[in-house]
């Protein structure tokens, strides 16, 4: 009994690095679909190769999605099969594959999801955060000034915050949200999952940030980073959302100037507000 069906579009999870977490339903799929989109061929031949699937597969990523999804909508209307895969894990989270889809809806072709592992939700599940309500941010802005004018847009936000990290930056990111969200925000740093080194660490953020700046180990690998919401009204919120308007106003004064109209735009005192800027200003010049 086949398992695909022509002109249909699969939009298939593969492991996220543990090949124990490929799905029955997901190889089937990819043995008899007429073609696979890749996000990286050479990487996924080898997943392929390990489960026997000798399916021709094409290139669909960042760079040329735009031009290469057209013909492959086209290939679908003509009665092919296509499996989209990315390089791990479940497409289209923080990976290519929506213009693709977008594409293929527009035209009426059938869109069958074939679920599997996601390291957004596999970090989730494990962090001790809520997780009834949150919010996916995937990857924040590389440079530091875009990345802390993000943060601080997310400052007073209740719901769960989830991000995905470059290894090389999970340092600087940390640093930029002890500044911006205070050091005593719970988060939770999820490396490799489901891979030897797997690491899950539960802490204040500036613990976090003072471990990881410590153990380079810390520093490699595939990152997920959760943070606790801020607290749903009360002085926490309040303390939330003044960080946010005096990192704004720091960025385009001095500390005296910048406290003291927070204090006005706030209602909080001058001095609360001056000290929390040095506290700003200090961990911006660690991270310096």
């Amino acid at each position: 009994m086949k398992t695909v069906e022509a002109g249909t579009l699969y939009v298939v999870a593969t492991p996220i690095g543990n090949l124990g977490d490929m799905t029955p339903r997901a190889v089937a799929v990819l043995q008899e679909v007429d073609v696979i989109a890749a996000e990286d061929t050479r990487h996924s031949g080898r997943l392929l190769a390990h489960f026997d699937i000798g399916t021709p597969s094409v290139a669909l990523h960042e760079h040329n999605e735009r031009s290469q999804a057209p013909r492959l909508v086209e290939r679908l209307a003509a009665g092919e099969s296509l499996a989209l895969i990315s390089d791990a894990g479940t497409p289209l989270l923080s990976d290519p594959g929506y213009h693709l889809v977008r594409l293929a809806r527009e035209r009426g072709i059938r869109v069958v999801p074939v679920p599997g592992a996601s390291a957004l939700m596999a970090a989730l599940s494990v962090s001790g955060l809520p997780t009834d309500r949150f919010v996916f941010e995937g990857f924040l802005p590389a440079k530091q000034g875009p990345r802390r004018r993000r943060l601080q847009a997310l400052a007073g936000e209740v719901r769960t915050l989830v991000f995905y990290e470059a290894p090389h930056r999970v340092l600087d990111t940390l640093q930029d949200m002890v500044a911006v969200m205070g050091a005593p925000r719970r988060a939770v740093l999820a490396r490799e999952l489901t891979k030897t080194f797997e690491t899950v660490r539960d802490a204040p953020l500036g613990e976090l940030a003072a471990w990881v700046r410590e153990d380079a180990d810390q520093q490699k690998g595939e990152i997920v980073l959760l943070l606790a919401g801020a607290p749903a009204g009360g002085e926490g919120s309040d303390e939330a959302e003044a960080r946010r308007i005096l990192g704004v106003l720091l960025d385009e004064l001095p500390l005296s100037q910048a406290s003291a109209l927070a204090a006005r735009l706030t209602g909080l005192k001058k001095k609360q507000l001056y000290q929390l800027g040095l506290s700003l200003g200090e961990a911006k010049e660690a991270k310096d």
